[in-house]
């Protein structure tokens, strides 16, 4: 409880340091989801006591922007594009390989906290599709049965 306990303390402190600013509560969330790794709902609270907003507010950022995960991600995300040209090249495939085997769905981490699996738009690098990138690690003309070669490079 005590790396909690030095979490809420660096949070109070980006609160006091942006606070008089205008428009606080983007730069406080971006640095409350380093601290945290992700935006709970007591660190939303704090947010809004500390900027004087309702919680609904905070909350209503938080889900707005993709930047902003409610939940806890794992040591490394696994992203997974499904754009047109990925998904008419197989993604969908791909996508179902690494969801079963991790044992998760799409948005869900691992039991374990060493993935997140995400379905996610466009990467931008259709002349690789299908495409996946785990954390910044960009994989190109995945197939199914690359899925654990690539999961064995991030599970040590």
């Amino acid at each position: 409880m005590v790396e909690k306990t030095e979490q809420m303390k660096a949070l109070r402190e980006v609160i006091a340091r942006h606070k008089d600013e205008k428009g606080p509560l983007m730069p406080v969330m971006q640095e409350a989801q380093k601290i945290f790794g992700y935006l709970p709902q007591d660190v939303q609270i704090v947010i809004a006591e500390g900027l004087g907003l309702t919680l609904s507010e905070v909350y209503g950022v938080a889900t707005f922007y993709s930047q902003f995960s409610l939940q806890p991600k794992g040591e490394h995300v696994i992203s997974v594009c499904m754009g047109t040209a990925c998904y008419v090249k197989g993604a969908q495939a791909v996508l179902d390989k690494l969801a079963s085997s991790l044992g998760v769905e799409p948005g869900e981490t691992t039991k374990d906290g060493k993935f997140t699996l995400v379905a996610t738009r466009c990467l931008g690098a259709c002349g690789l599709a299908p495409v996946l990138t785990v954390d910044e690690d960009v994989h190109g003309r995945v197939t199914p049965d690359d899925v654990p070669m690539i999961l064995s490079r991030y599970e040590d």
